[in-house]
């Protein structure tokens, strides 16, 4: 211990504090060394953990996306249901692995669907039936209507137009008045249920289909085709011939009549928006023949040009094709079918 003690003046004896030695001093510096280093491995391997769970949590919802509903509506519409019927009437031998599209062209009487269906029906690949329910004993009730249409779809309805062995796209024409008015919200479902395409076929200009309509009336009972009654011609000399007749029109319900018109169009449209349909205008197909594609492309054909023998009758201003025509425009100006006055189809 001598060493550790010092004799200072008068004898007075103090204690001197002691040297650290290196060593002890090296201990602290690596034990507070070893705590540091502890603490930020903690952290560190906190926030790696926090990171790892947000990765995998993104992983997740990458690997399991929320199905787009509207988008997967929509690519579903653009292609038309495929069948394989198998007729009771007839075999269709090499032709039964070969696909069938259905459809339906519904519209109103003097809108151009007569000419429509003959343009259809020059492509190899399509057979439209017609008038199927002009008859009313097939749409006396649904019942009726559905076994109408079973039947068509089937392949077991022969008329000239069909050509069902190896069609590729099967319907007809049906005329809202002819028991669709009464049961659509029924037609509406089977149509979604069997796959069938609904072609709405209307005419804008409702007063030029009020004056076809009211001269194709008038020649039933005159037939002044040579005593025949022909509500579609084929030759510009008949066509001058029918529209030789003027009708009258009613101007005191003129109006209103246009206007009863009307709104069976936008209901039967309204109902059919549920389905895969599409929307022609007959002014617009006499006007733009790349509307006659766009109608094959919907029915999944392959393109061809379509032709009909069918020659307008009433071609040209409307006012030379009816006979009271300045009460006529009295009785439009100023109501919202003015513009009808003036269109061309």
């Amino acid at each position: 211990m001598a060493e550790y003690i010092c004799l200072l003046y008068r004898d007075t004896l103090i204690m001197k504090c002691p040297k650290k030695s290196p060593m002890y001093l090296r201990t602290v510096f690596l034990l507070l060394g070893l705590v540091w280093g502890v603490y930020i491995c903690t952290v560190c391997l906190k926030q790696t953990s926090t990171v790892s769970n947000h990765k995998f949590q993104s992983i997740q919802v990458i690997e399991n996306p929320t199905p787009d509903t509207n988008i997967i509506e929509k690519l579903e519409a653009q292609i038309p249901t495929l069948h394989y019927p198998k007729p009771k009437t007839f075999s269709r031998g090499e032709c039964a692995q070969t696909p069938v599209r259905f459809f339906a062209i519904l519209s109103i009487q003097r809108s151009g669907s007569g000419w429509f269906e003959t343009l259809l029906n020059s492509h190899i690949n399509i057979s439209s039936n017609g008038e199927v329910f002009f008859p009313s004993d097939r749409r006396k009730n649904i019942s009726s209507i559905i076994k109408t249409l079973d039947r068509v779809y089937n392949l077991d309805w022969f008329n000239s137009g069909s050509k069902n062995e190896c069609s590729a796209s099967v319907g007809f024409k049906w005329m809202l008045n002819q028991g669709l008015n009464e049961h659509l919200k029924q037609v509406v479902e089977y149509f979604n249920h069997r796959g069938v395409s609904a072609v709405l076929l209307f005419r804008r200009n409702l007063l030029r289909r009020m004056v076809s309509l009211l001269a194709n009336t008038y020649d039933r009972n005159a037939k002044l085709l040579n005593g025949t009654h022909k509500s579609h011609v084929h030759s510009q000399e008949e066509a001058a011939a029918l529209s030789r007749y003027k009708p009258i029109i009613n101007t005191t319900s003129l109006v209103s009549d246009l206007k009863e018109v009307e709104m069976d169009v936008v209901k039967a449209i309204k109902y059919f928006n549920s389905t895969r349909h599409m929307l022609l205008y007959y002014e617009d197909l006499v006007a733009n023949n790349t509307k006659l594609n766009d109608v094959q492309e919907f029915l999944g054909l392959p393109q061809m040009e379509l032709k009909s023998r069918q020659v307008k009758i009433h071609k040209g201003p409307l006012s030379d094709f009816v006979k009271n025509w300045d009460d006529v425009v009295k009785t439009l100006k100023g109501t919202r079918y003015q513009s009808f006055l003036e269109a061309d189809y």
